[in-house]
């Protein structure tokens, strides 16, 4: 990817300091969405990494991975899966608890949402301690999916999320370091 595409990417998040405690900067991927030019670009990026990779589904991380991944799975015109918070999915699940900068959090999946040997991504705006991505990478697990990759929109390599999922690839279009 040209590198000027990054640089304009990165210009549309907005970053909001002390959000949401003291010392966190928060990048606020609402901005590059509500960019047309932006969010079509983003989108592409991450369809052309994919389109011939022979994926079975997409799965999803609450909220904002929703938006990339539903849109992702729509273009290659396979499934769509949303990891969710605690209590929000109808159906049996499974369950992980995790740590993120700010607290503790609990994310479910239907137990039958994928099926073992599936071949899956697991898509979601942003990547920093890696709590999310982590319990996300081990519920799929759990089910037998098979995880070709974990790709953001944005990586925070300070806080080196990507320790929490090693054995994963890990596909970022763009990062925030030492910033």
């Amino acid at each position: 990817m040209p590198k000027e595409n990054t640089i304009k990417l990165k210009e549309t998040i907005r970053s909001i300091s002390d959000w949401p405690i003291k010392g966190v900067i928060f990048r606020d991927l609402t901005t590059l969405m509500q960019n047309p030019e932006a969010f079509r670009e983003s989108c592409d990026i991450l369809y052309e990494r994919y389109k011939d990779k022979n994926i079975d589904k997409i799965v999803g991380i609450d909220a904002r991975g929703f938006v990339f991944g539903a849109v992702l799975a729509y273009k290659l015109g396979i499934g769509f899966i949303p990891v969710r918070k605690k209590g929000k999915l109808p159906f049996k699940t499974i369950q992980e608890t995790y740590s993120l900068e700010y607290g503790t959090d609990t994310l479910e999946i239907h137990e039958d949402a994928v099926q073992k040997g599936e071949k899956v991504i697991i898509v979601d705006d942003l990547i920093a301690t890696g709590g999310t991505i982590g319990a996300t990478v081990k519920l799929v697990k759990k089910l037998g999916a098979d995880i070709l990759e974990c790709a953001f929109i944005v990586e925070l390599p300070d806080l080196k999320g990507r320790s929490q999922i090693q054995g994963c690839k890990v596909y970022s279009i763009t990062q925030f370091e030492g910033e």
